[in-house]
């Protein structure tokens, strides 16, 4: 199947799931996530905020026990930017002020935003994903740029309901492989 067909037959699997289900595997993503990483040497994480109407994984699970657990580790949260059309990371604390964008994601209101380069380890956001380690999104490119401009060394981590499909055949120059994608009840790790 192609992204288009991917994300439409995975969208509908994701709306089918109801909400005990989708706290019980958010809760067991999250518990995938620290059982697997050592946050030790991580500074910076780069984690996405869930949008629910979207049946998204709660991340709230990953961030609010890094805040707790890990306070040597800055998280940052993904942000548009209008003026360039790009993804931004920007500083999150729990006194971050949110508000909704045109498409009713939840951003910072405001707030310090990093580069990229100064980034660890970023939990991306997956409909589906491959035995590649190549995801199917929303369609519109802003996690490859985004993750384009992260360090070699930079974890990145997707994350998804489901685990990956074979292969996805319209991978182009531009989408970026993870590291390691994550389901509930298995890490699947790309060997170097």
């Amino acid at each position: 199947m192609t992204k288009a067909e991917l994300r439409k037959t995975y969208l509908s699997k994701r709306k089918e799931l109801s909400a005990a289900e989708r706290s019980d595997l958010s809760r067991r993503i999250a518990d995938g996530f620290f059982a697997n990483f050592d946050l030790a040497s991580v500074s910076y994480l780069h984690c996405f905020l869930t949008i629910e109407r979207f049946n998204e994984i709660d991340t709230s699970l990953i961030i609010e026990r890094v805040w707790s657990e890990f306070p040597h580790v800055r998280t940052l949260i993904p942000k548009v930017n209008a003026d360039t059309d790009r993804m931004e990371g920007l500083l999150f604390s729990p006194g971050t002020d949110l508000v909704q964008n045109e498409w009713g994601i939840r951003e910072p209101a405001g707030g310090e935003v990093l580069p990229e380069e100064v980034l660890d380890l970023v939990i991306v956001p997956g409909i589906c994903f491959d035995q590649q380690y190549h995801r199917v999104g929303y369609g519109k490119g802003y996690y490859d740029r985004f993750l384009a401009g992260c360090r070699p060394d930079c974890l990145k981590v997707g994350i998804s309901y489901f685990p990956p499909v074979e292969a996805i055949p319209d991978i182009g120059a531009h989408d970026v492989a993870l590291d390691y994608c994550l389901t509930p009840d298995r890490l699947f790790a790309r060997e170097a």
